[in-house]
């Protein structure tokens, strides 16, 4: 069993979970995830560990509530514990010292850019995240990035927190001047939002990587459920991932197969929502 050390709403329906795991806490590496189960019988929930204390034996996960499993998992609170905690998982982000990078974050993809910005940023790279999301509420982590980032660019699709419009609109800026044209750029967040990251990139040959949130179930490589076409070879997220070349991704591939599963959290949710209103 894997006790809550803390639970807190960083966003609407995003938690911050902190988490005993000593032997994951010591043995993660930036980009890598876990599998967790809150109870026997229980779905099984892929997450990236957003930061990791080896001291003190801790992990920190940062959780959107889509359906029944997160749901279970966000209501747990401190001094309870989550039954199965495997990892960590996947392969750990290649870190260059390339110069300056660019990342960028959408929604609660933010949670996962955060311990591969540190990272760059700890081997000496000039760090610029940008960050978006619906609305000011769903800006997570803006001062935690700001801590060890050179600066921290904020857009809002309604305008009430930074630069109203896409974080694609920030990053055309950043590559049309010299003196901030990032080096390398990190992407990670909804499929549609990389996918036009990638493209934007592509032609001024600006190496970017992606970090894909398929559809997960084992971690292992043997459901198939995660399942990605790159470079025009199939690959597996949980094994071979889930950072990629984001110019050899198909995007639209990627998209269709999301999408097949869209119905079940929903069903999902409804359900919950109806149980509670009993």
């Amino acid at each position: 069993m894997f006790e809550v050390v803390s639970n807190d709403k960083l966003a609407p329906e995003v938690h911050r979970i902190v988490i005993k795991a000593p032997r994951v806490a010591k043995a993660r590496q930036a980009g890598q995830f876990v599998i967790v189960r809150c109870a026997e019988g229980a779905e099984r929930i892929p997450l990236t560990i957003a930061d990791a204390d080896a001291a003190a034996g801790t992990v920190t996960l940062i959780i959107q509530t889509i359906g029944e499993g997160t749901r279970e998992i966000t209501a747990l609170p401190p001094g309870q514990a989550i039954r199965d905690v495997a990892g960590p998982l996947g392969q750990a982000t290649e870190i260059h010292k390339w110069g300056r990078v660019a990342c960028i974050g959408g929604g609660v993809g933010t949670a996962v850019l955060y311990p591969l910005a540190k990272a760059l940023a700890d081997v000496g790279n000039e760090v610029t995240t940008i960050i978006g999301g619906r609305s000011e509420p769903y800006v997570i982590l803006r001062n935690e990035l700001a801590a060890f980032c050179k600066d921290v660019l904020v857009t809002t699709e309604d305008g009430s927190l930074g630069v109203k419009g896409l974080v694609t609109n920030v990053l055309k800026e950043m590559m049309a001047d010299p003196l901030r044209r990032p080096h390398a750029v990190y992407a990670v967040g909804p499929v549609p939002m990389m996918g036009a990251v990638a493209e934007l990139t592509r032609s001024e040959k600006i190496p970017t990587i992606v970090s894909l949130n398929p559809i997960m179930v084992d971690g292992t490589g043997m459901c198939g459920g995660c399942r990605v076409t790159v470079g025009g070879q199939i690959k597996f997220a949980c094994v071979d991932g889930p950072e990629f070349d984001g110019h050899q991704v198909d995007f639209r591939e990627l998209s269709t197969r999301q999408k097949a599963y869209l119905p079940h959290p929903c069903r999902a949710i409804a359900a919950a929502a109806a149980k509670d209103s009993k």
